[in-house]
């Protein structure tokens, strides 16, 4: 009888028993079949559509549901990218290849053994400007993050003329126009809380992160209601629309001029006319060209009344973004190739004439005590901090300082300051193949292979942001402490030759262009160099990869 019982129990624990997650799986709108599980036990799916191709009369559409499929689908390969602005550098060129509107489809990794096991997950939002890029630009690759314990997501989104043009009778369709690549975003984040859960993810606990444009979106998510209960922490990389206009976010007044000047290029009085236009004619007409084009015809993010109800920073600083844990920081070597973008400074006599020119004989002494122009050197190197900070490292500070004065929730700051042979500059994205530990990358003019120093930092940083993710606080067992960020000037971890807290060095200079942002004084000349900010944070990217991919 004890044997029958035994046997019987057995039987019903057999039943209990999860099952293993295998590179076939079932959604509800279809199988797919993605990649067996690598030597870290990783599984990967990728080109999995999260909405329905946004074409013929969806173009310009919210992203809709997603049709399902009989057959078995593929997900062993990337998705088409997104049509985007053409880069031109020969390591990424391939990011460029089959591109076109069917484009909406994520990829995720996961070590899970069973999908019960409900682990941390990390959704990645590319940079590029918002007219560039592809989920898995700059190494974005995720199976090392998974084989450290979270389930990993990343998503193509619609860019530059398909993902932000704006127009009266699209918003008379019924949905406010303009935002149609953050809506991707937003859609994308939906689909994981229906569906990550299938994968061994936790949808009650989602970690939002991106870098460059990527970044910035993670600031206009925490202040959308319309992505509010999606996402739990966040992690933005060198970037935000940071200040208390609207910067370099378009009113839906400017967004819509933007569309009327492209159609009467195009020829076109309608938008049924502009929507009959073949994408690869709409494509090829929009690109942008990163050093001549105008601002006004750069395709990006605008205060669309719907997804942005107005300025990041305003919903920021009344308190009124996702109250979430935020880790955030800059690179310490942003803008070392916009040097000669900033100002004139062949000699530092030259600097110092062109900086008064732009900021007034009046503040010159405080100019020149935070951006020193004694010798050549001095003058190149602030500079290049100079247009660093009014583009990407000041923002970054004012996001993390105000979401720290705001909300409740901790924020935890870094300054990435690391060179090597492998990564020859702490410069626009270097950080990234660290963190994602794409470091069988090849960089640097000599393509030198990542050594052990490298291997430690990029083991380090995934530590950290993992650890974020699962719990909203990046510090762990064996893990230099991370404090809490505690405002201008405290403590902040610096990743460098050695990793560790310090206190942050460029109070001063930011809050120098802060006085400019905060008084409207910003000058026009610098205005401008901000209002192309999706144009140029693409060509840094650009200048970047050259420099690292030789």
């Amino acid at each position: 009888m004890s044997a029958l019982v035994d046997h019987g129990a057995h039987h019903a624990s057999a039943q209990e028993a999860p099952a293993m997650l295998m590179p076939e799986l079932s959604l509800p709108h279809g199988r797919i079949r993605g990649v067996a599980r690598n030597a870290q036990g990783v599984l990967a799916y990728k080109g999995i559509p999260f909405a329905a191709p946004p074409v013929g009369e969806l173009r310009w559409r919210p992203p809709q549901d997603v049709v399902g499929w009989t057959d078995v689908r593929d997900a062993t390969a990337y998705g088409p990218p997104c049509f985007g602005a053409p880069m031109p550098v020969p390591g990424l060129k391939a990011l460029t290849r089959d591109q076109g509107e069917d484009c909406l489809t994520l990829n995720v990794w996961t070590a899970a053994q069973t999908a019960e096991e409900r682990r941390p997950v990390m959704v990645w939002i590319h940079g590029g400007g918002f007219e560039l890029g592809a989920s898995t630009f700059f190494g974005a690759e995720g199976a090392h993050l998974a084989a450290k314990g979270v389930v990993m997501v990343s998503m193509n989104y619609r860019l530059g003329v398909f993902g932000f043009l704006a127009h009266p009778e699209l918003d008379r369709e019924g949905s406010p126009s303009g935002n149609f690549g953050l809506q991707d975003q937003i859609k994308a984040l939906r689909w994981v809380q229906d569906h990550i859960a299938l994968f061994g993810g936790d949808p009650g606990n989602v970690t939002l992160f991106g870098e460059s444009a990527g970044s910035h979106a993670v600031g206009m998510l925490m202040a959308s209601p319309l992505a509010r209960g999606l996402f739990h922490r966040a992690i933005g990389e060198s970037g935000a629309f940071w200040d208390t206009e609207h910067g370099s976010i378009a009113t839906t007044a400017e967004a819509e001029a933007r569309t009327r000047a492209f159609m009467t290029r195009m020829r076109v009085r309608s938008l049924a006319e502009l929507r009959a236009l073949a994408g690869e004619k709409l494509h090829r007409a929009s690109a942008w060209n990163f050093l001549t084009d105008p601002a006004i015809t750069a395709f990006a993010p605008n205060i669309d009344g719907f997804v942005l109800q107005e300025s990041p920073a305003q919903t920021f600083e009344r308190g009124g973004q996702a109250d979430v844990p935020l880790l955030g920081g800059w690179n310490a070597d942003e803008h070392s190739f916009f040097m000669s973008r900033a100002l004139p400074h062949r000699t530092p006599a030259q600097f110092v004439e062109a900086a008064a020119a732009q900021f007034g004989p009046s503040r010159m002494q405080d100019f020149l005590a935070v951006y020193p122009a004694d010798t050549k050197q001095a003058a190149e190197q602030s500079a290049q901090y100079l247009m660093g900070d009014l583009c990407i490292s000041q923002q970054t500070w004012a996001w993390l300082g105000l979401h720290r004065t705001t909300a409740r929730s901790d924020v935890f700051a870094y300054n990435f300051d690391y060179t090597s042979p492998y990564s020859p500059k702490p410069s626009h994205g270097a950080e990234t193949a660290f963190v994602f530990g794409s470091l069988d990358m090849s960089f640097g003019p000599s393509k030198a292979p990542a050594g052990e120093a490298d291997k430690e930092l990029s083991a380090l940083m995934m530590s950290y942001w993992t650890n974020f993710a699962r719990n909203g606080n990046p510090n762990g067992p064996g893990l230099p402490p991370w404090p809490v960020y505690g405002g201008p000037g405290s403590l902040v971890m610096r990743f460098g030759s050695s990793s560790g807290a310090a206190p942050e060095d460029a109070t001063a200079r930011f809050r120098f262009i802060q006085s400019f942002r905060s008084s409207g004084r910003l000058p026009e000349d610098w205005r401008r160099v901000q209002g192309r900010m999706p144009a140029l944070l693409a060509k840094v990217v650009a200048k970047t990869v050259l420099l690292f991919m030789g």
